[in-house]
């Protein structure tokens, strides 16, 4: 199978195409860099992340980071990595960056992706990962909402140009690109 990207919108079905493609695996790794659901807290996201949970095999191994380059350069199995765009979110927080001027972080944000493609390519199994499809909306009145469109978009095409497979997903459907 390769290397598969699978994007599309919010409840498009992403998730649970790209968990079918491997659920023949004996093995996978299931890399998330979500932040941990807390029910007290955010209700609605422990209640996703108890969904995608509740679908997956037990037998998958899941591991909450967002160093998803070591992630995957340290695993000698299948990986489904979701989603792309939370690890960009999570990235831009760990650096503290969302104020600041991207010239100031430009570098961080190409090392990571680069870091990110080097082991997407180089990982001797079948890596599928889910991103989210952007720029179909409107365009944001805030910076932090342009700048997240900007570079999840040039994230995806990255991603997309290194696969086997682009798979987008509409209304539960896929669409191979």
């Amino acid at each position: 199978m390769g290397k598969v990207l699978v994007t599309g919108g919010v409840r498009s079905g992403k998730s649970a195409y790209a968990e079918a493609l491997l659920a023949d695996a004996a093995t996978v790794m299931y890399l998330t860099p979500g932040y941990p659901a807390d029910p007290a807290s955010d209700p609605e996201w422990a209640a996703r992340v108890h969904d995608h949970r509740r679908r997956r095999p037990a037998h998958w191994r899941t591991v909450e980071t967002i160093d998803l380059a070591g992630a995957l350069a340290a695993t000698d199995s299948p990986v489904l990595i979701d989603c792309i765009g939370t690890w960009l979110t999570r990235s831009i927080d760990a650096w503290d960056a969302w104020e600041q001027p991207f010239d100031n972080w430009r570098h961080r944000f190409d090392d990571a992706l680069q870091a990110l493609l080097d082991s997407w390519q180089q990982h001797p199994y079948t890596v599928v990962a889910v991103t989210n499809e952007v720029g179909w909306g409107l365009v944001s009145p805030y910076p932090s909402g342009r700048l997240f469109a900007d570079l999840l978009g040039r994230t995806n095409q990255r991603l997309a140009a290194a696969s086997d497979d682009v798979v987008l997903m509409v209304a539960g459907r896929p669409l191979h690109l």
